[in-house]
């Protein structure tokens, strides 16, 4: 004999289970906002790493070619707010340094040097 499927053959949810969706959902919600939110915080400091990057990189070629020490400095901080920046010869070389604040308290630093009197 063959059976065949009626509605009747359903899952039926037993009164126990109501609202277990919801206490599931309201336990998971808090770890994926935690996940989401350090997964912001570290592209946002990512970021500011490639900016300040970028900025030490033209900041030691403007020392290099002779540069006032004000206009290197001013040219981190306005890529990079809260920008500290350190400038030293080495060698044949200029290096500027500079490290700034990220999220969540971490700080980013970046390095960049260019060939002193170059173009």
């Amino acid at each position: 004999m063959m059976r065949t499927r009626t509605g009747d053959d359903r899952r039926r949810w037993r009164p126990d289970e109501h609202g277990s969706v919801v206490a599931e959902f309201a336990i998971a919600l808090p770890a994926v906002t935690v996940v989401l939110a350090l997964g912001v915080a570290a592209l946002a400091g990512a970021s500011r790493q490639v900016r300040l990057q970028d900025a030490v990189a033209d900041a030691a070629r403007l020392s290099a070619r002779g540069e006032p020490a004000s206009r290197v400095i001013g040219a981190v901080v306005a890529a990079v707010g809260e920008a500290s920046v350190e400038i030293s010869p080495r060698g044949d070389l200029v290096c500027v340094t500079a490290t700034a604040p990220a999220m969540l308290g971490l700080r980013v630093s970046a390095s960049g040097c260019a060939l002193a009197g170059g173009l």
